[in-house]
């Protein structure tokens, strides 16, 4: 992971905090285009009665009306936590060029756990990832939320 990255994780993570406050699952998402934020967002279902209002989602909304395209090409996306297949696949959608995700999803994740949507054969954009940036903070945010709420 270069320093790049991790700034950025480090965002995401501060984003994801924002949605704890919220009661919201502590995940967080930066999108990246040249070194500059273009958009980001955190876990919003909840508050919004909206079950699309993942980070990832909310971000990658922002980033096509910041770039005015719908299509991310050449992006970063910074995640605190493996995608999921809805994400996932809004990701290889948009052509984000990049994902680079803290903590592994292994019940769920669609990078490399649950599916490898990533670079699936049947889709026609390849996402490069890579995962287990900042792991063990991200993770224990997460496990954290949880414990408190059982």
């Amino acid at each position: 992971m270069g320093i790049n990255d991790e700034f950025w994780l480090r965002r995401a993570l501060d984003l994801a905090r924002r949605a704890e406050d919220l009661g919201e699952v502590p995940v967080g998402a930066v999108l990246v285009k040249e070194g500059v934020c273009v958009a980001e967002g955190w876990n919003c279902p909840i508050s919004t009665n909206d079950p699309t209002a993942h980070a990832e989602i909310i971000a990658l909304r922002a980033g096509g009306l910041a770039l005015g395209n719908y299509r991310l090409v050449d992006t970063t996306l910074y995640v605190t936590l493996e995608p999921c297949a809805m994400c996932m696949a809004a990701i290889v959608h948009a052509r984000v060029q990049r994902l680079v995700f803290g903590a592994y999803d292994l019940k769920r994740g669609a990078v490399c756990n649950a599916l490898q949507l990533a670079g699936a054969e049947f889709l026609n954009h390849k996402v490069e990832w890579n995962g287990g940036a900042l792991e063990e903070e991200c993770a224990a945010l997460l496990r954290g939320f949880f414990r408190r709420r059982r």
